[in-house]
């Protein structure tokens, strides 16, 4: 079992950045990806970054060159730097953690509020 933790959400003006960091514990093993989705209100939750262990990374495109997703093998945690932050950023964001081998199965965070004040 994986077990993640979220933190850094929080309320920021358009424009403004903020640093989401999430930290798995567990049994966990390699060959993995962590990630970050978020849920929009009234819609289904989406991909916005994720990044594997060899930190090979991948973004949504409604947030390529303004976010950053990296990790820290060591700790187990992955962040997502956010700049130039819009409107329609607002969304409860969810930290994901998947193994890239055998039956894909997501564990994640409870997630964490960020609101976008224009």
């Amino acid at each position: 079992q994986v077990q993640l933790v979220e933190s850094g959400g929080g309320l920021v003006q358009a424009g403004g950045s903020l640093r989401l960091s999430c930290a798995a514990s567990g049994t966990i093993f390699g060959g993995n990806s962590m990630g970050w989705y978020r849920r929009l209100p009234g819609k289904q939750r989406e991909l916005v970054a994720t990044i594997t262990s060899a930190g090979n990374t991948n973004y949504a495109d409604s947030v390529k060159d303004r976010f950053t997703i990296s990790r820290d093998n060591a700790k187990n945690t992955v962040y997502l730097q956010m700049n130039s932050l819009k409107p329609e950023d607002t969304a409860v964001y969810y930290c994901s953690f998947f193994y890239n081998w055998g039956p894909r199965r997501d564990y994640w965070g409870q997630g964490t509020q960020v609101t976008v004040s224009s």
